[in-house]
């Protein structure tokens, strides 16, 4: 299949599957006398493997290590382990961020004592004098 197809079979944009090739993520594909590309099956299946890593927040380099783990069969798990465990300890601290960034913004909340009065509104009071002081809100 040339690469219209395979990014239509794939949902994968042709710039982006231009990029994985010059990546190396995917296998040089075969070429036709007038120099398409020619994918094949295994494209789609490596495109499709890219794509659900990047769905997980893998970065290119995680995917990269997870193809070639995924290409030498023979071998351990123990990288596919480790990049797991750190991907879940990169995840755990954003959700710690997160849950911060609730925290301010909950307490934030907190200074609207009078929602309908614009001019005396608390949130906005607060905001500017975090600004003001250069201070988080907490």
């Amino acid at each position: 299949m040339q690469i219209g197809e395979l990014a239509r079979s794939t949902g994968v944009k042709i710039e982006t599957i231009r990029y994985y090739e010059r990546e190396h993520l995917l296998p040089v594909p075969q070429r036709t006398d007038s120099n398409y590309r020619l994918y094949s099956p295994r494209h789609v299946e490596q495109l499709r493997f890219i794509r659900y890593c990047r769905g997980l927040d893998m970065s290119l380099e995680e995917v990269r290590v997870l193809i070639g783990a995924l290409d030498t069969p023979t071998g351990s798990c123990l990288t596919v382990n480790v990049l797991l465990d750190e991907k879940i300890a990169e995840v755990d601290a954003r959700v710690d961020e997160l849950h911060q960034l609730q925290d301010q913004l909950r307490q934030l909340r907190g200074f609207c004592r009078q929602p309908d009065q614009g001019e005396t509104c608390g949130i906005l009071a607060e905001l500017n004098r975090c600004t003001e002081n250069k201070k988080p809100v907490i």
